[in-house]
């Protein structure tokens, strides 16, 4: 049931960050959307651990994934732009 509700989170986490960073070279589709929750959330719990925020074994949470996601689509649109 963990991964269901990873995928799900993700996706709504995703949806969010597109939503406050719109653009024309963001990931399009249900799947791309969810990686790009997920990534976030991984990138959430990865800078939050580094900062002392989160304990070893403890993730992010939703506000947390969209916050990594809104990093992963400014990440994205920066090198989109480059290309």
């Amino acid at each position: 049931m963990g991964i269901i509700w990873t995928i799900i989170i993700g996706f709504a986490a995703g949806i969010v960050a597109k939503l406050i960073v719109p653009g024309e070279n963001e990931p399009k589709g249900f799947v791309l959307t969810t990686i790009l929750g997920i990534v976030g959330a991984f990138v959430a719990s990865y800078l939050g651990q580094a900062l002392g925020w989160y304990n070893a074994n403890e993730g992010a949470g939703f506000i947390g994934a969209i916050v990594g996601a809104v990093i992963v689509l400014l990440l994205w649109g920066a090198v989109a732009r480059r290309a």
